[in-house]
């Protein structure tokens, strides 16, 4: 077994030795919870969920953790904002996260620590920071902690950048640091701050700084070295260059492979909060598939970057209704598909970084074939070719015989189609009202819909329907 895996500090496909044979630690940057997840949040969480299902299928024991930012400066913004305490912001907003997960069918992870649970865990690596002169107390009283990026020499290579090239750090006051580039470990607690968001610290009350809260949690759960780190391209800096520096200058080996997915763009840009571009997986998933949306982003590679569109996922979930029409013909004739083995070319696609493109190809051709040998009845060929089809979906997350899939899927997706189930009906009587030149009673029915938050269309080809 020979499984390869892009490095995004030696920018190379190498091959994937383990640290412990038979086992894998894997460490994913969670969201920093201060409003409803997105498709482009959502991404990664699928992706690395693909890694860790292929990582699993290929015999090794993963322990996957993947965290929670429940306490930061956007958290604090935002909630002020809204009127509430930062601690219900962020745990509504850990709920919704947990739900989109669920919906995509993403596996729940080994262990999904909140970064509010392990603030002692960060003070005692700031304190070996500090011991070990690579951090210091700010100077000016504040309270604040900073990571020296002068006393690190290697500072930048996850990055590729050097640090006579980088701008100063925007995370503190810069008062208190002796170089502007230098980021904060620690924030003393401002007098604008809740006081239910501070902590006691040897150096006053205050809260973690944003990349302190990983480097602690991924030593406590996977100890000091460590598989591999992932998250999104968005995180390689400044956190995950930061999370690097401060954990390997404490004297921990920290991971050892550094994997990054691509963003999910919408009109060229990325997709995220500030733009106004973001598109909420409940608000997806009413008009979509649950497992449609996974697929479609499954069938890109994690490196490539996507332009969302609901054309483009909607050719997606036609392909996949494809397979998905195969499997349904298939267990009619034999009963059952019986779980298979992937094909030789999903196996090699898949140990070359992920290649999901490929494998994606490989499950239409045995679909193709598959369809073929559907013609001559049931038959081992046949058995074959849908129980490779099972496997290789599943390996994806869309097997649509998983019981995730089998009961609904999630209950958004579940509601979705008994709303449509419903609006068709009633759409039906308005049509025929319409032939018969009742008009006040299609008036009458379209006002109904209306006012159950729904807008309907009429075309050539009938009426369709969307939320208003």
């Amino acid at each position: 077994m020979t499984i390869r895996l892009y490095d995004s500090v030696t920018r190379e496909v190498r091959d994937f030795v383990p640290q412990q044979e038979g086992r894998a630690g894997v460490y994913v940057c969670g969201l920093t919870v201060q409003s409803e997840p997105h498709v482009g949040h959502v991404r990664s969480g699928v992706n690395f969920d693909v890694l860790r299902r292929w990582l699993t299928h290929r015999g090794l024991e993963v322990t996957f953790i993947r965290n929670v930012t429940d306490i930061d400066d956007k958290i604090l913004v935002k909630s002020a904002e809204q009127g509430r305490p930062w601690f219900n912001l962020a745990y509504d907003m850990t709920r919704a996260l947990t739900s989109a997960y669920d919906a995509l069918n993403v596996l729940p992870p080994t262990y999904e620590p909140l970064a509010t649970g392990h603030v002692p865990e960060m003070l005692a690596l700031i304190e070996r920071l500090i011991e070990r002169g690579h951090a210091y107390p700010a100077a000016d009283g504040s309270g604040d902690v900073y990571f020296d990026v002068m006393s690190w020499p290697a500072y930048g290579e996850l990055s590729g950048q050097r640090v006579t090239e980088m701008e100063a750090a925007a995370d503190a006051d810069p008062r208190g640091k002796r170089d502007p580039r230098d980021f904060a470990l620690w924030k003393g607690r401002k007098d604008s701050e809740p006081e239910t968001a501070s902590w006691p610290s040897p150096w006053g009350p205050g809260r973690p700084g944003w990349h302190i809260e990983c480097s602690a949690m991924a030593r406590k759960y996977l100890g000091p070295s460590f598989d591999i780190h992932g998250g999104g391209d968005d995180l390689r800096f400044p956190h995950h260059e930061n999370e690097q520096a401060q954990s390997r200058a404490a004297g921990d080996g920290f991971a050892t492979t550094w994997m990054h997915n691509a963003w999910i763009t919408t009109a060229g840009e990325k997709m995220s909060k500030s733009l106004g571009n973001s598109l909420t997986i409940p608000a997806v998933l009413q008009r979509t598939r649950a497992i449609d949306l996974r697929f479609y982003l499954v069938a890109a590679h994690y490196r490539s970057h996507v332009e969302f569109s609901f054309e483009a996922l909607d050719e997606a979930a036609a392909g996949f209704g494809r397979v998905e029409n195969f499997l349904e013909r298939a267990a009619t004739v034999l009963g059952e598909v019986p779980l298979g083995t992937p094909c030789a070319d999903f196996v090699t696609a898949m140990d070359d970084d992920l290649g999901t493109p490929a494998a994606v190809a490989a499950v239409h051709e045995v679909t193709r074939e598959g369809n073929r040998l559907l013609a001559g009845g049931a038959s081992d060929a046949l058995r074959g070719a849908a129980g490779s089809v099972r496997a290789m979906l599943g390996v994806l997350g869309v097997n649509p015989f998983d019981p995730h899939w089998a009961s609904g899927g999630s209950d958004d997706a579940r509601l979705r189609e008994a709303v449509d189930v419903l609006v068709a009906g009633l759409l039906e009587q308005r049509a025929e009202a319409r032939a018969a030149k009742d008009f006040a009673t299609a008036d009458t029915l379209r006002d109904r819909i209306k006012a159950a938050g729904i807008e309907v269309e009429d075309g050539p080809s009938g009426s369709t329907w969307s939320l208003a």
